[in-house]
């Protein structure tokens, strides 16, 4: 048995320094040492090993301007086609919430017992089409950038991260409008406005962690992405878009668990961040008046700010903590969750 430990590869002409005997082969030394220790000791890695937390946290800090040209560029290049433009980013949400307004406001009356329907139902579509969009358009991101994630080394996270991002100008660009059309329907503009800021901020940190857990359940079950928007759809019934909890008629406790959620909790600090007539109008804003509230209850139509002399079903109070809760328990478990399948996505 030859013990020459050289590697060879056709392709090669011979040059002066080789005899003829080695004309077309190129010849390479195998190191003594094993080759697990000899990529080690040269800093070579396997390339689709998951790497830890703390590396891989500021490995994907390093590439936040990639993320962020990224998610504008798919911004100004998803409605390039389409007659009216980034037009369609607005006129969607605003057509979503003028269906709403026709079937439930007019048609159904479930505005009934809430002043200035048309502000609350707007901010309310505004705000739950940024978690909803969040979370469809993650959930395929994987399956989508194959070509992407199996030609480029990157932490794979940046794709979830950029598409939320991606939503979140689509976000600021509604609150341009929301903002035109609460002027003209005569809310005023105060300092509970600036509220807006940190809401929207919880909200963001909300939808990137559970989109990196969209991501990485829509890259192992193709059927996920498929199942989503009826998921999403009915969460959308459920948190207090088009309607009020506290007007329905389902017992205290679970109308309390409606409340809390996240997407109920985003909607209304927004709502009471910029609509004068949702702060005043909120049970608990006064005193309680058991008259008062039952003649609301009776009578929403006619006494529509006697809503406020209700007693709450959840503390107002704590509705900043339970936000707050929610988004770093979505981040931390999403991010971790997503982590954790690295070194899978792309293989296979």
């Amino acid at each position: 048995m030859s013990n020459d430990r050289r590697l060879s590869a056709p392709g090669r002409l011979a040059d002066e320094d080789h005899g003829a005997e080695n004309a077309g082969i190129l010849t390479a030394y195998m190191p003594d040492e094993p080759l697990a220790e000899f990529a080690l000791a040269h800093g070579l890695r396997v390339a689709a090993e998951r790497p830890p937390i703390g590396p891989y946290l500021k490995n994907l800090w390093q590439r936040r301007h990639f993320i962020m040209a990224f998610a504008t560029a798919r911004n100004i290049a998803m409605y390039t086609e389409a007659r009216l433009g980034q037009l369609w980013q607005v006129l969607t949400p605003l057509l979503n919430a003028g269906v709403y307004f026709l079937v439930f406001g007019e048609l159904l009356h479930i505005s009934r017992g809430i002043p200035n329907y048309l502000d609350f139902l707007v901010t309310g579509v505004f705000v739950f089409n940024f978690t909803s969009r969040a979370f469809i358009t993650t959930s395929t991101v994987i399956t989508e950038s194959l070509p992407l994630i199996r030609a480029l080394h990157f932490p794979r996270a940046a794709l979830p991260l950029a598409y939320v991002m991606i939503e979140l100008e689509q976000m600021l660009l509604s609150l341009v409008v929301l903002a035109v059309i609460l002027v003209c329907t005569g809310e005023p503009i105060t300092w509970y406005w600036l509220l807006a800021i940190p809401a929207l901020l919880l909200q963001t940190i909300f939808c990137v962690g559970c989109g990196l857990a969209t991501a990485r359940l829509g890259s192992n079950v193709n059927d996920f992405s498929q199942l989503l928007p009826f998921l999403t759809r009915t969460w959308l019934y459920v948190s207090g878009v088009i309607f009020q909890i506290s007007t329905l008629d389902i017992g205290r406790k679970y109308a309390a668990l409606l409340q809390i959620n996240p997407a109920a909790l985003y909607i209304t600090l927004m709502r009471e961040a910029l609509l004068a007539t949702q702060r005043e109008s909120q049970p608990g804003a006064q005193p309680f008046n058991k008259l008062k509230c039952e003649a609301w209850h009776l009578t929403p139509a006619k006494h529509l700010d006697w809503s406020a002399y209700c007693a709450p079903i959840t503390n107002p109070g704590h509705y900043w903590y339970y936000a707050i809760a929610w988004a770093l328990l979505a981040i931390v478990v999403g991010f971790y969750f997503f982590w954790r399948a690295e070194a899978q996505y792309g293989r296979g």
